[in-house]
């Protein structure tokens, strides 16, 4: 099994960032991967102190087969970020693991991502894999470790170049689309935020290279594979956080703690509909509601 390079995207959380290299290190293809670590730079004088403690620490990383470090000089958003630097890796590599500087690992997360790309790479529909999964219900009447969903997330995901270097990141369909309500209600299946997010990026009130993604995934139909045992958490979720916000509970995950190395693999290429209606319940307007009465109460108290 080749493995894939590991990315790891961070801007200004030294204490976040210590705790995902350490769990990192932790796993056990750690010392055989090659790790490469994009820094941005500083957005204003404020930021300019943390960045550069971020990036003393980042000189003193080892414990992978190597470790690039890539400094930016100017400021270039976390999604402008990843685009430019998956892209990078891309030009020398055809699968890559990728990693943000809140998100920490279970010591078999590796495992399961290279395992995953090896044995899905021909499979063309199976656009990305996820490291992160929900607190679900288990089908009693499966003996797969991982399912399929129609939505991919980005807490800790790999792919290939194939998938990756035909998105059209400036989305010069969308006046189409927007203006097609079947399509419209179908992409909404991905999840009651989805839309609205869209729409959001295209009118430049965010700047998302996540919802552009899952756009793609959308027009291409592909799928995206998850693990029964979450692989990843995301300790994002505080004041200095850019862009996780909401209310942590609704993705808490059931992790993996056991650590094993072996897995099973769906056979089926298709969504697995067990996880599937259960995805779309948790993702469901109902759920968003709820999540954010909890936000606005936790502030408050």
């Amino acid at each position: 099994m080749s493995l894939a390079p590991i990315v790891l995207f961070t801007y200004k959380r030294l204490d976040t960032l210590k705790n995902t290299v350490s769990a990192l290190k932790m796993n056990t293809l750690a010392s055989e991967s090659e790790l490469y670590i994009f820094s941005d730079g500083a957005k204003n004088e404020n930021d300019r102190e943390y960045v550069e403690s971020v990036r003393s620490f980042l000189s003193t990383i080892e414990g992978f087969k190597s470790v690039k470090i890539k400094l930016s000089t100017q400021n270039n958003g976390l999604a402008n970020s990843i685009i430019k630097g998956v892209s990078e890796i891309f030009k020398e590599y055809d699968k890559v693991i990728v990693l943000e500087d809140d998100l920490y690992t279970t010591s078999n997360f590796l495992e399961f991502m290279n395992q995953s790309l090896d044995i899905y790479q021909s499979e063309n529909k199976v656009f990305s894999i996820s490291g992160f999964s929900f607190n679900f219900n288990r089908d009693t009447k499966s003996t797969y470790d991982s399912y399929f969903l129609n939505r991919g997330w980005s807490w800790g995901w790999a792919t290939w170049r194939n998938r990756w270097v035909d998105i059209d990141w400036k989305m010069i369909d969308y006046d189409s689309f927007i203006s097609n309500s079947i399509e419209k209600r179908k992409f909404s299946l991905l999840g009651s935020d989805v839309l609205k997010m869209l729409i959001k990026q295209k009118e430049g009130k965010v700047d998302s290279w996540a919802i552009r993604w899952f756009y793609h995934q959308f027009k291409v139909q592909g799928i995206t594979l998850y693990p029964l045992y979450a692989k990843v958490s995301n300790e994002g979720f505080d004041q200095f956080a850019t862009h996780t916000k909401g209310n942590k509970s609704r993705y808490i995950p059931s992790i993996d703690y056991l650590g094993n190395s072996n897995f099973t693999f769906p056979t089926e290429i298709n969504i697995t509909k067990f996880y599937q209606k259960q995805f779309q319940d948790r993702m469901s307007m109902t759920q968003r509601i709820i999540s954010k009465i909890k936000t606005v109460l936790r502030i408050k108290n």
